[in-house]
């Protein structure tokens, strides 16, 4: 990639002074939908399941909530709202009038997608913190992996984004592809005391698996080291790939 630093920053300044004229109501959709779901079924549930995975219910849901909330934060930015200035606001368009070029702009869009979801990731830690579910300090090193999360999942969405042509394909991605995710990648339970070892193969390809994965490690304090080296390269090798076909969707959209 040819990117020029300067003009990606100004793609996120852009992105953030949007964004700073409607943050509250963008922030509380998204913000308040693990806290719900930590609140009704961690204590509703957890009052019926006193362990999981060895320890208190809603100790074990902590970590896998607080990397599902970094993960809609990047995915709403690079899905519809990406799509909308892509398709409909021509914003990129404008921008390449500029001495802007479409790595920039893929550039900016990921570094304010993952601004995005430090800014919801990070504020949900924060309230694990204060329910006492984040022991601290060791439970710090989940903020890099909200990073990471970020990175994942704004290089699919992304690369979805770019290739699709029209809006109603995101009512598949959201569905049919993160709904899933949600629900069957360790935030729930855990996988491998409930899959057979073949299903735990096919489930090791689910990309939120490996951050609530290593943010389970962070928060617990007690992590190995061959399987922390397989999530990182997992998620590192994944987003490369999704960022090469993003890549080159965007400059076909852009310069065709």
């Amino acid at each position: 990639m040819s990117v020029s630093p300067r003009h990606a920053l100004a793609v996120w300044c852009r992105n953030a002074s949007m964004y700073s004229r409607t943050w509250k109501w963008n922030l509380l959709p998204n913000f308040f939908e693990p806290v719900f779901y930590l609140t009704a079924v961690g204590i509703g549930v957890g009052a019926y399941i006193q362990e999981m995975g060895g320890m208190p219910y809603v100790a074990f849901l902590a970590p896998g909530l607080v990397c599902v909330s970094a993960m809609n934060g990047a995915s709403f930015e690079v899905t519809y709202n990406v799509y909308v200035r892509l398709t409909f606001e021509k914003s990129y368009d404008a921008m390449l009038t500029t001495p802007i070029e479409p790595d920039d702009v893929l550039a900016g869009e990921i570094l304010w997608a993952l601004t995005r979801a430090s800014i919801y990731g990070g504020s949900f830690f924060l309230i694990v913190v204060a329910f006492g579910l984040a022991p601290l300090p060791h439970s710090l090193l989940a903020i890099p992996v909200l990073m990471l999360t970020g990175l994942l999942f704004a290089s699919i969405g992304m690369a979805f984004s770019v290739n699709v042509y029209t809006i109603d394909y995101f009512s598949f991605y959201f569905t049919l592809f993160l709904t899933p995710l949600f629900l069957f990648s360790d935030v729930f339970f855990p996988l491998d005391e409930r899959l057979t070892p073949i299903w735990q193969w096919v489930a090791e390809c689910l990309p939120l698996l490996h951050p609530v994965r290593l943010a389970r490690a962070a928060f617990s304090g007690n992590a190995s080291l061959p399987l922390v080296t397989w999530d990182l390269t997992y998620i590192v090798g994944l987003s490369t790939l999704l960022l090469a076909i993003a890549r080159r969707g965007i400059r076909r959209r852009l310069t065709s």
